[in-house]
């Protein structure tokens, strides 16, 4: 029976200011561990990088029996990040990365194409409005700095 009954919390339809989802409730968490990952980098100009990465990676604790998606689905994510590293040696640097996660879409096992596909969208514009958003607030953030070192005077 409890395989059933998160199968239907997973499944079931909720809303996040007022946008209706399904899948992990909003504030859900996980810890991934990913051993053997590989990043390729290629320099395109002085500041700037394309990379991949790739690897498989494991829940830290299993997953409640029945939650989830099933096997085989695919989801696709846009991901803002902020990478520092520190160099250790000629060999070795060490790196934290923080940011965002966006779902643009899933494509279930059954399915022939990603979710946004059957809502008449595609990948570009959902990555765009993600972008706009991003730099909303930036900016947002930056003006309240700017505020607050006025405010500390």
């Amino acid at each position: 029976m409890l395989e059933n009954n998160n199968r239907k919390t997973y499944d079931a339809v909720k809303s996040h200011d007022g946008k209706a989802y399904t899948g992990m409730t909003v504030g859900g968490k996980h810890s991934w561990k990913y051993d053997g990952g590989r990043w390729d980098e290629t320099k395109i100009s002085p500041d700037k990088w394309e990379f991949t990465f790739t690897c498989d990676k494991q829940r830290l604790h299993h997953a409640p029996e029945g939650s989830g998606a099933l096997p085989d689905t695919e989801y696709h994510w846009y991901i803002i990040a902020d990478q520092k590293v520190i160099k250790v040696d000629e060999d070795t640097y060490h790196t934290a990365m923080a940011g965002v996660k966006f779902k643009v879409g899933h494509k279930r096992p059954q399915w022939k194409t990603w979710s946004y596909n059957y809502h008449g969208e595609c990948y570009e514009d959902i990555a765009i409005k993600i972008l706009e958003g991003i730099i909303e607030d930036l900016k947002a953030r930056k003006a309240k700095r700017g505020l607050d070192f006025f405010l500390k005077k």
